[in-house]
C-alpha cells in the first residue's frame, strides 16, 4: 500500500511538473509580414489584424469557434439596449493594464472617444470607415457606461466587438509625450510604438517591421495565457520561413501557398493547417480617374477575368470564387443566390467597343509579396486582359496607391472587419467608407439612399432587399471586382494544436488559453 502511495505522488509530481515545463514554454513564430506600429484602435491592415487579440480585449467578446455571431462578455460583463440609439453595458471590475493601472470607465470613454471625437487624423478615418454612427461614449456610474448612436443602430454589439474599440489605457496614454492632462498626436504616435492592453499577454517588446515579443500577463482577468513567452519575427521569403519550420527555429509560420502544403505535409514533423478566411483579394477601379470613368469599360474588365481558372491554377481550387460579396459570417445576410459577378469575355469584347476603348495600356498596381498569390494572379489577369484586347501596364511597387489619382486598377483586398455586409463591403464601399475618403469611389443620391435603408433598417427584409439592390448597383457601375476568398494556410511543428478559426477577422493568431498547446519538446 505504501508503494502504491509513493508511486502516486511521483506521478503526481510528475504531472505537475509538466504542466509547469509546458506552461513556461516558448512559442516561435514566422510571419510573412510585420507590423509598422501597433494600435488597434488606429488600424486597418491584414498585417496587423494577426497581432492585437492577444493583448488587447473589446468591450463585447465572441465564440471565435463559430462563423456565426455569438457574443459573450469581455470587458464589459452584461449589456441592455434600452432604446434603437442607446445601450448600456455593465463593467467587469478588478482589471489591470499592463503596467498594473486599474482599468476604469473611463478608461473605456476614452477608447471610443478617441476615435468619435478624433483629433488625431488616422482615428478620424476609423470614425468614417467603422464608427460614423457613434455620437458619444460617457460613464454613468463606476461600473456602467452609456453608448449613444445618432440614428437607430442594429449593429450595437457587432460595433462594441470591433478591433478597433479595444480598450486602452488612458492615463498611460496620455503620458506618453507633452502635457499629461492632454491628449495629443504625439501621445498616439508614441502609444502604436509602445503599446499597453488588458489581455493575457503584454507586449514586451516591439521592433517595428521585425520582431513582436509577448509575455504571460499574470494579472489578466480571465484564464491565464499558456505560455510564458511568444517571438513573432519577420520572415519575408517563403523558403526563409519553410527553412526556419524545418530546422526547428520556429513552431508556426504563416502564408504558405497552396504549391507547398504538400512537401510541409510530408515531412514526418510537420502539418499544415488552413481556411478559407473571410476576406477578398480584389481588384479595385479608380472610378474618379477621366480615364476609368466610363462603368461600360469597367464592367468589360470584370467580365474578362476568368476567377475559377485564377482558383484551379493559384490555389488548386481551394479558394472560393463568390457569386456576390457576401460572407457566410453574415448569418442571415449571407446571399450567394446574388449574382453580381460574372466571367463573359464576349460580353466583354462587346462593352469595350461600346466604352470606345482606344487601346491605352491600363495600370495595374501590385505589391510584390504582401498577398500570397497575388502578382502571380496579377501576370494572369494581364493575360486575360491581353486575351479581350486591353493592354495591361503591370506596376509592381510597394508604395500604396490607392489615393493616387494616377491609380487606374490595382489589387488589393476587403477583409471582414466585423460580421456583417456593412463591415466587409460597407468598409470599403460605403458613402464614407475607405475608397470614398481615398477619393476613388464617389456615391451619388440613389446609392447614398439605398446604403442609408441597407445600414439603419432595424427589419431584416428590408436590410437584405436594399443590400441586394447595392449589389445590383455595383454591378451596373463597378468600383471593383472580387476574385476569391482565399485559402491560407500555415505550417507548424506536429506537436503544435493551433489552426485559424472561422469567427476571427482575418489572419488573427489566436495564442490565448484553450486555442494553443504546444507538447515539451
Amino acid at each position: 500500500m505504501r508503494k502504491t502511495f509513493k508511486t502516486l505522488t511521483l506521478a503526481a509530481l510528475s504531472a505537475t511538473a509538466f504542466l509547469s515545463l509546458a506552461q513556461a514554454q516558448e512559442l516561435k513564430v514566422g510571419v510573412q509580414n510585420m507590423a509598422p506600429w501597433l494600435d488597434p484602435g488606429r488600424d486597418f491592415s491584414n498585417v496587423g489584424s494577426q497581432f492585437y487579440f492577444n493583448a488587447f480585449d473589446p468591450l463585447i467578446g465572441k465564440d471565435a469557434t463559430r462563423a456565426e455571431s455569438v457574443w459573450q462578455p469581455g470587458i464589459a460583463t452584461s449589456w441592455t439596449q434600452v432604446s434603437p440609439t442607446v445601450i448600456e453595458l455593465k463593467i467587469r471590475q478588478g482589471v489591470k493594464f499592463h503596467n498594473s493601472d486599474p482599468m476604469t470607465v473611463e478608461d473605456v470613454v476614452f477608447s471610443f472617444d478617441r476615435i468619435i471625437n478624433a483629433t488625431f487624423p488616422p482615428y478620424g478615418i476609423r470614425k468614417r470607415d467603422t464608427l460614423p454612427n457613434m455620437a458619444k461614449v460617457e460613464a454613468v456610474d463606476a461600473e456602467t457606461v452609456r453608448v449613444t448612436a445618432t440614428r437607430p443602430e442594429p449593429l450595437f454589439e457587432t460595433l462594441l466587438n470591433v478591433q478597433q474599440g479595444m480598450i486602452v489605457p488612458k492615463k498611460y496614454v496620455m503620458a506618453l509625450t507633452g502635457d499629461p492632462n492632454v491628449a495629443e498626436a504625439s501621445d498616439f504616435e508614441a502609444f502604436a510604438l509602445k503599446p499597453v492592453g488588458t489581455g493575457p499577454y503584454k507586449i514586451a517588446e516591439f521592433v517595428p517591421n521585425q520582431r513582436l515579443v509577448y509575455e504571460r500577463f499574470d494579472g489578466f482577468w480571465g484564464e491565464k495565457a499558456p505560455f510564458q513567452k511568444v517571438t513573432v519575427t519577420r520572415i519575408p521569403e517563403l523558403s526563409g520561413r519553410l527553412t526556419a519550420l524545418k530546422n526547428s527555429e520556429v513552431d508556426l509560420i504563416t502564408n504558405i501557398p497552396p504549391d507547398q502544403l504538400a512537401p510541409v505535409a510530408a515531412d514526418p514533423k510537420l502539418k499544415v493547417e488552413g481556411m478559407q478566411t473571410p476576406l477578398f483579394h480584389v481588384v479595385i477601379f479608380n472610378t474618379q480617374n477621366p480615364k476609368m470613368a466610363n462603368p461600360k469599360l469597367r464592367q468589360a474588365l470584370s467580365y474578362a477575368i476568368d476567377r475559377k481558372t485564377l482558383n484551379e491554377a493559384l490555389w488548386f481550387g481551394k479558394a472560393k470564387v463568390p457569386t456576390s460579396h457576401s460572407f457566410a459570417q453574415f448569418g442571415p445576410l449571407y446571399m450567394p443566390e446574388l449574382a453580381t459577378f460574372e466571367y463573359d469575355p464576349a460580353k466583354a469584347k462587346a462593352l469595350l467597343k461600346e466604352a470606345g476603348y482606344d487601346g491605352s495600356p491600363i495600370r495595374y498596381d501590385i505589391q510584390a509579396a504582401y498577398y500570397t498569390n497575388g502578382l502571380l494572379a496579377a501576370q494572369a489577369i494581364q493575360e486575360m486582359w491581353g486575351a479581350v484586347g486591353v493592354k495591361m501596364q503591370l506596376n509592381v511597387t510597394e508604395q500604396w496607391t490607392g489615393s493616387d489619382p494616377t491609380m487606374m486598377a490595382r489589387g488589393w483586398s476587403n477583409p471582414m472587419y466585423f460580421p456583417d455586409p456593412a463591415g466587409a463591403f460597407g468598409i470599403m464601399w460605403a458613402p464614407t467608407g475607405n475608397s470614398a475618403s481615398e477619393g476613388r469611389f464617389k456615391a451619388d443620391d440613389a446609392y447614398i439612399a439605398l446604403w442609408d435603408k441597407f445600414r439603419f433598417s432595424t427589419d431584416l427584409a428590408e436590410r437584405k432587399q436594399a443590400y441586394a439592390a447595392l449589389m445590383q448597383a455595383i454591378k451596373n457601375d463597378p468600383p471593383m471586382l472580387p476574385l476569391y476568398q482565399p485559402f491560407e494556410s500555415y505550417g507548424m511543428k506536429r506537436s503544435l494544436a493551433w489552426r485559424p478559426l472561422q469567427g476571427h477577422i482575418p489572419y488573427v493568431l489566436d495564442f490565448r488559453a484553450g486555442r494553443v498547446t504546444l507538447a515539451a519538446r
